[in-house]
């Protein structure tokens, strides 16, 4: 892996140099867009709206257009001159209950990786947050953008996980919350079941994306001319009333459930 940013984690006095790589990627079969006729590939030109010329990229700059239609333009010197103490500082402002962090904040995973100088610094650190069960609430600038971050410890590596600041967090407006709803006991209690039912230890190996196994299957077959048929799944029936509807998912939920290992006959089990 190439590591994307250089800086250190300021721990009070305490300064780690570390090194930044991106922890996730996303596998997604991607498309290019072409013509349908003959496949060729689409080219888009950047083009000037005031007098329609193509703008080579060096000439691109970043512009804040006000709420008349006029644009400012900023340049790479402006935002060199702002005051971002973060840029090249994982600063530590406090720690904190990881269950008191909302996941609805979670944004980007960095892995972080300590630079020889620093790794006995690092390595306390590490064990210290495993230790207290908390992380660490950090500030860092990444890609020209102050961040709100963590600090986590995984599988002997620290984490970083950016995160939105609390106003990039939509307010929910639904009317039904504000409706007067009523759940039926009995309805609970089955819902309750079906949980129980339902629950497992979280396992990520064992989940997979069958949309993309589909369409890379489907890719394949046009490369060596093959025809692919899916068969549609057969829809289930339509439950009568909520309540059937648990039941009936309870049920099958119960079947799917694994039968306890019988012990072999005649063995008693030891103490």
């Amino acid at each position: 892996m190439r590591s994307m940013w250089k800086g250190v984690i300021s721990f009070g006095l305490v300064t780690i140099p570390v090194k930044l790589y991106t922890a996730t990627e996303q596998r997604d079969v991607s498309f290019r867009q072409v013509h349908a006729e003959d496949g060729g590939r689409i080219h888009f030109r950047r083009v000037c709206s005031i007098d329609d010329q193509e703008v080579p990229f060096s000439d691109v700059a970043k512009g804040y257009e006000l709420p008349d239609g006029e644009m400012v333009v900023l340049t790479d010197e402006d935002f060199a001159q702002l005051p971002l103490p973060s840029a090249r500082s994982i600063e530590v402002v406090n720690f904190s209950p990881a269950d008191q962090v909302d996941p609805i904040l979670w944004n980007r995973s960095y892995y972080v990786e300590p630079e020889p100088a620093g790794a006995r610094a690092y390595v306390l650190l590490r064990d210290a947050l495993d230790r207290s069960g908390k992380v660490a609430v950090t500030k860092v600038a990444l890609r020209q953008r102050e961040s709100l971050a963590t600090l986590r410890s995984r599988d002997g590596l620290l984490v970083l996980e950016t995160m939105l600041w609390p106003d990039e967090v939509r307010e929910p407006d639904f009317a039904f919350l504000d409706q007067d709803i009523d759940v039926r006991a009995q309805e609970l209690r089955m819902a309750t079941s079906l949980i129980d039912s339902m629950t497992a230890d979280f396992e990520a190996d064992e989940y997979h994306d069958s949309y993309r196994e589909a369409l890379q299957e489907l890719v394949e077959a046009k490369v060596e001319g093959r025809d692919v048929t899916l068969s549609p799944e057969p829809a289930p029936a339509e439950p009568a009333s909520l309540l059937d509807a648990l039941q009936a998912s309870l049920d099958a939920a119960t079947k799917k459930r694994p039968a306890p290992a019988k012990r072999p006959a005649g063995r008693r089990a030891s103490a």
